[in-house]
């Protein structure tokens, strides 16, 4: 059986878990112990250098990376496809998947910074939310463009296009920015919550909202109990977005850290 190295919260796990279930291939589910203290370790570190999830083992192979492992998924269990026929459909809906894994992402965890936390209050993190809310509306009008009149993203059918947005709207729609009431695109995402395969990774994150010690997270991140990974893109939006102090708050504290170099 295909194990994935899993957290409920990880947008980008929502999107494997989604793509398996829509392809009927069991799998189970493995939280990494030390994810957030920084003492990831074991088979799940041996697996991925990195020390992150999604990461999927299945037999000898052990693949990192979300796009990567939907690929991977595609190639070793091809039916029903999820990717669309046309070269040019597939680049299509590949980008939309970079934009969201890359643009939006960043935004909804930024949002995540403030509110869970607590990175920021008053006036900073007024300005921050500000360039949340006016960016989640620019990839919504984005999002309508690309979707056009077409039932779902991938086209007549629901697949990768699709399965790469609605782990990354819904995480937008949480923090309290869901597609404008009456577009097609809050029509889509009804639809695509709807399905057998994403309500199950919902649901899976609710009961992980429920019996999860978040509430108390902004508490251990003072205490240097808990650590945020800040790389790539979300830190470069934290930045851009008026968070500077944010970060260099964190690094003298001690709770934010960098991806320490393979070795």
């Amino acid at each position: 059986m295909i194990s994935l190295y899993d957290h409920p919260l990880s947008p980008y796990g929502q999107k494997v878990k989604i793509a398996l279930r829509e392809k009927g291939v069991a799998f189970e589910t493995v939280s990494p112990g030390g994810l957030g203290a920084g003492g990831a370790g074991g088979d799940f570190a041996a697996a991925n250098p990195r020390a992150e999830v999604p990461t999927l083992t299945d037999g000898e192979v052990a693949v990192f990376d979300s796009t990567v492992i939907l690929e991977y998924i595609e190639d070793a269990y091809p039916a029903p496809p999820l990717l669309p026929a046309s070269p040019g459909d597939r680049a299509r809906v590949r980008m939309i998947e970079e934009v969201m894994d890359t643009h939006l992402e960043p935004v909804n965890w930024g949002l995540s910074e403030l509110r869970w936390f607590k990175r920021a209050t008053g006036e900073e993190a007024a300005k921050i939310e500000a360039a949340a809310a006016r960016q989640i509306a620019g990839f919504h009008a984005w999002l309508e463009r690309q979707l056009g009149e077409r039932e779902w993203f991938n086209g007549a059918a629901f697949g990768w296009g699709d399965l790469a947005v609605v782990p990354f709207l819904n995480g937008s729609a949480g923090q309290g920015h869901p597609p404008p009431e009456g577009s097609k695109l809050a029509a889509w995402l009804a639809r695509a919550n709807a399905r057998p395969s994403v309500a199950a990774t919902t649901a899976e994150i609710a009961a992980m909202a429920r019996t999860s010690g978040m509430a108390n997270v902004a508490e251990l991140v003072e205490q240097g109990l808990f650590k945020r990974e800040y790389r790539d893109h979300r830190l470069e939006w934290m930045i851009k977005s008026g968070g500077l102090d944010v970060v260099l708050k964190g690094l003298e504290r001690g709770n934010i850290r960098f991806t320490p170099e393979f070795g």
